[in-house]
């Protein structure tokens, strides 16, 4: 049975052409359903995605809708079966020449601890791309034959979330449509806000407040209140430094354009800890 989420989007109107166009193929669609909230939810129905949700047993044949078996060579668990996601992918490919996709290879995204490990510049990186698909493992994983075929009608990016192992590829899969689909034109209110986030730059955030300026016998740090722009700025910055040599020293050791007085904020904090 078909999941509400596997239902195509209507087709857009030349107004609202999508500007990308994702599918996603699990055993849970259902589990995808948050995907329908916020930012992502409002651009899919204002037309700037198109966003497919398909049930992987919806390309079984027998009464069971059986998608694993045995892994050959022995060995715990089960294994994806190679011909329903083949189906599957194949179904992708002919809604995307339904939809007048161009000639390019859409990219298919297999979440995987053994892949590469997504960060920031990847997903920079994707959101250009005008076809994600995202393929959600489960059990042990899937017959490495899909893998390799799928790779001949797909650009293959094998992609880990970080060094440890999920269930299933729904959650990885929810995380990078997420940062992804954000860097989007138009998808978050205020473009702005993209360029001082964490890693956006190779550091980590600010610390942020709001009202009031006194809670619990806090105060928010006086530079915020001083109206001084170009203070605030460089206090923003420092904080900046300070956080990313404190949390993830490795971010800081990448960076080779550090100003002068990126330095001495850095001199400064260390001398203070």
């Amino acid at each position: 049975m078909m999941s509400p989420m596997s239902e195509p989007n209507p087709a857009p109107t030349e107004a609202t052409v999508p500007q990308m166009a994702i599918d996603v193929v699990s055993i849970f669609p259902e589990y995808l359903a948050g995907l329908q909230l916020s930012l992502i939810g409002k651009a899919v129905d204002r037309g700037q995605l198109r966003l497919n949700v398909h049930d992987l047993r919806d390309f079984t044949f027998d009464r069971h809708s059986t998608v694993d078996d045995s892994p050959y060579g022995g060995g715990a668990g089960m294994v994806m079966k190679a011909e329903p996601w083949a189906l599957a992918l194949e179904h992708v490919l002919a809604d995307r020449a339904g939809h007048g996709g161009g000639s390019a290879k859409p990219t298919l995204i297999v979440p995987s601890p053994a892949g590469a490990v997504f960060d920031q510049r990847i997903a920079e990186d994707l959101a250009g791309v005008d076809h994600l698909v995202f393929a959600c493992g489960r059990y042990e994983g899937i017959d490495q034959r899909v893998i390799d075929w799928a790779a001949e009608h797909f650009e293959l990016r094998p992609m880990s979330i970080g060094d440890y192992v999920l269930n299933g590829g729904e959650v990885a899969s929810m995380v990078m449509i997420e940062a992804i689909s954000r860097l989007i034109p138009g998808v978050i209110g205020n473009p702005e806000s993209l360029t001082e986030e964490s890693h956006e730059d190779g550091l980590l955030e600010y610390p942020i407040y709001t009202k009031p300026s006194n809670w619990r016998g806090r105060e928010v740090p006086e530079i915020l209140l001083s109206g001084n722009h170009a203070a605030i700025a460089r206090w923003r910055r420092d904080r900046r430094l300070e956080r990313t040599a404190e949390v993830r020293p490795d971010l800081l050791a990448r960076l080779a354009d550090l100003s002068e007085e990126d330095l001495t904020a850095l001199e400064r904090f260390e001398s203070q800890r």
